[in-house]
């Protein structure tokens, strides 16, 4: 039995790339029983794809109209589904909507895209890059001269991923008040725009410049940015309120800056300036011995092999290790209906028997999917 808030949900997912697999792993770790479909392949679990943890493998040739079938079946059975291809391929599969709501009334179809369901880009290629670029989100964030990607966090698993994961967990909410399933449509474009919505409050009220790294937490503040060390390491700061700006200035030994001067751009040259001397007199670790802890607001920048080892991410177990792989743990946590990580990376095909008969198939069913060469 899987273990979590979610334990007793049942999720159909359809295999997919990027931010597909992360809302499956999700689901899992919250304790759904999720069982994805893979196309056939070769793949034997590698155990660093860390985003395929948690779910059963069952490996179906959509080609045949017994695989068809037989998804539709597990669709009854189903409390959600989701998918991630482009618009139109489910339909032409025989899996859309209108046929699984057909035979589950109450079932949570999760679509997720790059662009949406209908648009004039619904049909193009696309990746995060894309997605974020026609938001504002993309060139907000970089440097004076050029916007800069900032992985794939912000459309693909923040816009995306998160997006689709709230859109079903509601949609399954209602389902369970009222019996009525429905569609939802999670598009990356849309749910980057979702996350901007405190900077357009601020554009609105005249707070916020469209220039890079000329704002208050896009780099252009000197008391919101990074600094390098004696060492050549960073250190980020983030002394926003006065309280925290005017502790930062005395750990770095600057007394005499004005503390009405903190908002006043005309003084930000000259206070950066200052900022960029005193950090270059430490290393990085003696500076983290200073501030870090403190309401200084500064903490240092250190890379993804450090972070697991950092004396907060080992108090609170961030990252775990499983099977030899380094990943993070499940967030967020629960009181009284803790998740886990329910089992690693599943091999292609690896319960097309068992994962099929715990959804409702006799060994007879199974048995003629495979003769029929459509498991």
């Amino acid at each position: 039995m899987n273990q979590g808030p979610l334990a007793g949900v049942s999720i159909l997912e359809f295999s997919g790339i990027g931010p597909g697999p992360f809302v499956g792993m999700l689901l899992s770790d919250l304790g759904a029983d999720v069982l994805r479909i893979d196309r056939k392949g070769n793949d034997r679990g590698t155990k660093v794809q860390v985003t395929r943890r948690g779910r059963k493998s069952v490996a179906l040739d959509l080609k045949k109209p017994e695989a068809i079938e037989t998804c539709l079946r597990l669709m009854e059975r189903a409390d959600a589904t989701f998918e991630g291809f482009r618009p139109g391929v489910m339909e032409r599969l025989g899996l859309g909507p209108d046929a699984a709501l057909a035979r589950n009334p109450g079932l949570v179809y999760g679509r997720m895209t790059g662009w949406g369901q209908f648009g004039p880009l619904a049909q193009a290629a696309g990746h995060d890059i894309n997605y974020i670029a026609v938001t504002g989100a993309l060139h907000a964030i970089g440097l004076p001269d050029k916007p800069v990607p900032p992985l794939n966090l912000v459309g693909d698993f923040g816009g995306g991923a998160m997006y689709l994961l709230v859109g079903i967990l509601a949609a399954l909410l209602h389902a369970r008040r009222t019996g009525e399933g429905q569609v939802v449509d999670a598009a990356m474009s849309d749910g980057t725009a979702s996350l901007l919505a405190m900077f357009y409050g601020h554009m609105a009220a005249g707070a916020w410049s469209d220039d890079r790294a000329a704002n208050q937490l896009d780099g252009g503040a000197p008391y919101y940015d990074t600094y390098r060390c004696k060492d050549g390491r960073w250190m980020a700061v983030g002394a926003i309120e006065p309280q925290f700006f005017t502790l930062l200035l005395e750990k770095l030994g600057i007394a005499d800056f004005p503390r009405e001067g903190q908002l006043d751009r005309s003084m930000w040259p000259n206070l950066r300036a200052r900022i960029e001397a005193a950090f270059l007199t430490r290393t990085q670790r003696e500076w983290i011995a200073e501030m870090e802890g403190s309401d200084a607001c500064a903490a240092g920048v250190i890379g993804l092999e450090d972070a697991p080892n950092h004396p907060h991410n080992v108090a609170r177990r961030a990252f775990v290790t499983i099977d030899g792989v380094l990943q993070p743990a499940p967030a967020p946590r629960f009181s009284a209906t803790p998740g886990r990580i329910q089992e690693t990376d599943p091999a292609i095909g690896a319960h097309n028997i068992s994962g099929l008969m715990e959804w409702g198939l006799t060994r007879a069913e199974v048995a003629a999917l495979e003769k029929s060469a459509a498991l």
